[in-house]
């Protein structure tokens, strides 16, 4: 246990962390003065390490605002924690249980950027082949599990993540392609309940994601399924069952 009586060695090192920490619990970005002042850090230090942090990619500046949250390489390594521990060791059984129910492949994803890192991956029985394998990164506004995850976070995060139409990847020719067109998806999704994808990563693949949040509310992963487009799926019946795979994962991970 570290010894919170003593006062840091590495002052400037230990306010960065507490900094990142902070925003890491916030609903979405935040002032600097508010950072300052819930902390106890000088004004001016705080701002000298937001620069440095913004530099890094550890933190975005939201200048209309003047605010500042979380930035990519925070996310990036979120997700190299989740896929090293926790999400992955208790994700699996859930994922093959889901497969299993919905006799469709699943899979569990993370945010890294503006990309889903599959993390787990449950193929079901003679459906088609995915390009979803373990350890592959999709363009996160093109999936399900992507999209997800988006819809859960801040709105300002998500336009610091799509700036503008440079941000935005294609696979298939179809899919948002500007920040406007986002929004609309991410609205769809979060009256829905769970997000849709049709084709935007693969022609002729459809598929249904519900996002799986910390307890801080943040969405630390996204659960999928993916079915062929002809085949006659209740789409709502899918996402219910992803809903509840969704559900019993953030109940685990309350738990580890």
């Amino acid at each position: 246990m570290p010894d919170n009586s003593r006062p840091p060695q590495v002052p400037a090192a230990d306010q960065t962390l507490r900094i990142l920490s902070f925003l890491a619990r916030q609903r979405g970005p935040v002032a600097a003065s508010t950072v300052a002042t819930t902390l106890g850090i000088p004004r001016s230090s705080t701002y000298h390490l937001l620069a440095a942090l913004e530099a890094h990619g550890f933190v975005i500046h939201l200048p209309t605002e003047r605010r500042w949250g979380l930035g990519t390489a925070a996310f990036e390594l979120a997700g190299g924690y989740s896929r090293q521990q926790p999400l992955a060791r208790l994700g699996r059984p859930l994922i093959a249980a889901l497969a299993d129910r919905a006799g469709e492949s699943a899979h569990l994803a993370v945010m890294t950027g503006r990309d889903v890192l599959y993390i787990v991956e449950e193929r079901a029985p003679r459906r088609p082949a995915l390009v979803t394998d373990v350890g592959v990164r999709l363009p996160a506004h093109l999936t399900a599990t992507g999209r997800a995850m988006l819809a859960a976070l801040p709105r300002e995060q998500v336009r610091a993540l799509y700036p503008d139409a440079s941000a935005f990847a294609d696979r298939t020719g179809r899919g948002p392609s500007r920040p406007s067109e986002l929004r609309d998806v991410l609205r769809e999704v979060r009256t829905r309940g769970w997000a849709v994808e049709d084709g935007e990563v693969t022609l002729g693949l459809r598929s249904v994601g519900v996002a799986v949040r910390d307890h801080a509310g943040w969405p630390a992963a996204a659960i999928a399924l993916t079915w062929p487009a002809d085949d006659a799926r209740d789409e709502a019946a899918l996402g219910g069952l992803v809903s509840d795979a969704a559900a019993e994962l953030e109940r685990r991970i309350g738990r580890a």
